[in-house]
């Protein structure tokens, strides 16, 4: 008996002592959590703070504009004080406004004189909130930095897997579809596990003070202000015609280069059309009003500019696909020709816009991302 006594005894030493090293190892990590000012995050740095991380927040300043009322920078920093401070954490204030004025908003004027139609929160995700600010976060000593954002991601022996969030609905792999190996295993999504209505009862649960607090809807950096009133500010207007296939002017438009191709809304046509094609050095917009319009419809997409996410897989790949951020994954073949990238559907597809991203997945794991061209 005192011999077992004395196991036991040393049993719970053991117990105490590992404990007390998985403890000191979970604060030794410190981890940036982004505060959008959004619910989403907000619970995201609520679930780290309860699991003992040493959670710092930051809010990222990447555009102001003074003159709109709609810019809204300001009332998303004063929520993620807000939110800061009622998690007793600190919060620091990175202004990237050069950096985004650099690699996004000239990009996306120039592309736009162009006639190209950029994403801009994939280059948001991949240029600046993974790639600028994750440098600035650990030169600053963190280990890793924590956002808001749908999806999970799954650590094996030797890569890490991007995966679709559990909320097929809000899932925003498409958004993060840019990413590397690197930038991965430097990130976390601590809300993973959960719906979006489950993110919000949390909220409220714990009385969080933007628990109520509406989804942005808007673009990375400019929010609620649309696009076209966003490139006015840089662009030209130069009125023109809104024509059918067949010449017939139905409207007006300022710019050819406003336009994408499939787009319905911003016409101001009475009757719904989409645009088909435009003519830049002419300055016309094409519009049909059938959606199944020919030229809109295909069954094969060239690609340029992709990448793996995890690793590369054998051609032919069946595999599934996004075009288009609110879309569920088509079932796609995945070839090679000449050094270029082309998949082939069963099924007709249409919304598809040059210089629009497409990404590919195999179940729930996104492996691959591109641009259409």
């Amino acid at each position: 008996m005192q011999i077992f006594a004395v196991e036991i005894g040393w049993e719970l030493v053991i117990m105490e002592y590992v404990l007390t090293i998985q403890i000191s190892q979970i604060f030794m990590k410190k981890i940036l959590v982004w505060l959008s000012g959004g619910v989403d995050s907000a619970v995201a740095a609520y679930l780290l703070k309860e699991q003992w991380y040493e959670v710092v927040a930051w809010f990222m300043k990447n555009y102001v504009d003074e003159e709109n009322p709609n810019c809204s920078t300001y009332k998303d920093a004063n929520e993620a004080i807000k939110v800061a401070k009622f998690l007793w954490i600190d919060i620091l204030s990175f202004d990237l406004r050069q950096e985004y004025e650099d690699k996004i908003i000239k990009y996306i004027y120039d592309w736009y004189q162009k006639w190209i139609t950029p994403n801009p929160d994939i280059l948001c995700n991949t240029l600046i909130k993974f790639d600028v600010f994750l440098d600035k976060t650990i030169e600053a000593g963190f280990d890793w930095i924590a956002t808001g954002h749908y999806a999970r991601i799954e650590e094996n022996k030797d890569n890490f897997k991007l995966l679709r969030w559990v909320d097929y609905n809000k899932d925003q792999t498409y958004f993060l579809s840019g990413l590397n190996q690197y930038q991965l295993s430097k990130a976390l999504f601590p809300i993973w596990w959960m719906t979006k209505p489950e993110v919000r009862e949390l909220a409220k649960k714990i009385w969080l003070p933007n628990a109520d607090r509406p989804d942005s809807q808007g673009l990375c950096f400019v929010w609620k202000v649309p696009m076209r009133t966003f490139l006015k500010k840089r662009l030209p207007v130069k009125k023109w015609d809104i024509v059918l296939m067949d010449g017939t002017k139905v409207w007006e438009h300022d710019w050819a280069y406003f336009f994408t191709i499939w787009q319905s809304r911003g016409l101001d046509i009475n009757k719904k059309a989409f645009v088909v094609k435009i003519d830049v050095q002419k300055n016309l917009v094409y519009v049909s009003y059938d959606k199944y319009e020919p030229e809109l419809v295909t069954k094969k997409i060239e690609v340029k500019d992709w990448h793996w996410i995890c690793h590369k897989y054998e051609m032919p790949l069946e595999c599934s696909t996004k075009i288009r951020y609110r879309q569920e994954p088509n079932p796609s073949t995945m070839k090679t020709k000449d050094w270029k990238i082309f998949f082939s559907y069963e099924q007709d597809q249409w919304w598809v816009a040059p210089w629009q991203s497409v990404v590919a997945y195999l179940w729930d794991e996104c492996i691959w991302g591109g641009v259409i061209e």
